[in-house]
């Protein structure tokens, strides 16, 4: 049996791009969430004409808090998973696929998207950043991860619900590995497309990656 999926896509100031996102999306016939996270242009508008379901953060919060909130709502839902998607046209709706088949048939309980196979286009600082971070938290889950950093994503409901985050940042997709490894849930892969175009990361490489290590050695020391 094929199970329920849904997208769900954080989004702050793309109103150029959401749509084309959700139209993408809604073609293959999954539902899509969007939390617009306080944007001041008409990014939530353009996601309810494009077919998404949206929750509107009425100041900026941050990715981890706009996250949390749609975990919330989907887990209160008839979901089995739920896949995060940028809202800025990086993720290529045609992986979904790949992320949908591979959980049907492995039942694994997170799949990331892994961006590394194939980086040509990532700039270095970019893959310099994924590559140690994803050593760092691939020790501490004791779980081979290759890109922990990619935000798409696929994460079974069920884990959503056994684990309790508390980032309001980027750190959160750091965050849920950690915690899920904790519990024994299974991390896997599936190789997705990189796309990089004129947007400009929202990520400091510097001062997010230094909050990053900090986070990670903290959490190394919490059962």
């Amino acid at each position: 049996m094929n199970s329920k999926i849904c997208i769900l896509i954080p989004a702050h100031n793309e109103a150029r791009t959401i749509a084309d996102v959700v139209k993408g999306v809604r073609a293959m016939g999954l539902d899509v969430f969007v939390i617009d996270d306080g944007s001041s242009d008409d990014s939530a508008q353009r996601a309810r004409d494009a077919g998404a379901t949206v929750l509107v953060n009425f100041k900026n919060q941050g990715k981890g808090f706009s996250l949390q909130r749609g975990f919330d709502h989907i887990i209160s839902l008839d979901y089995d998973a739920l896949i995060t998607m940028d809202s800025d046209g990086q993720h290529a709706v045609e992986d979904l696929d790949a992320f949908i088949h591979f959980f049907n048939d492995k039942k694994p309980d997170i799949i990331c998207g892994n961006r590394m196979k194939d980086h040509q286009g990532m700039p270095f600082v970019r893959f310099l950043t994924n590559k140690i971070m994803s050593t760092l938290i691939s020790l501490v889950c004791r779980q081979k991860i290759y890109d922990t950093q990619c935000g798409y994503r696929l994460i079974r409901c069920e884990v959503l619900r056994n684990i309790q985050l508390s980032s309001s940042a980027f750190e959160i997709e750091s965050e849920v590995l950690i915690k899920a490894s904790k519990k024994h849930y299974r991390i896997a892969s599936v190789p997705v497309k990189t796309i990089y175009g004129a947007e400009v990361s929202k990520i400091n490489p510097f001062f997010d990656t230094a909050r990053f290590i900090v986070y990670i050695v903290r959490e190394m020391f919490v059962k």
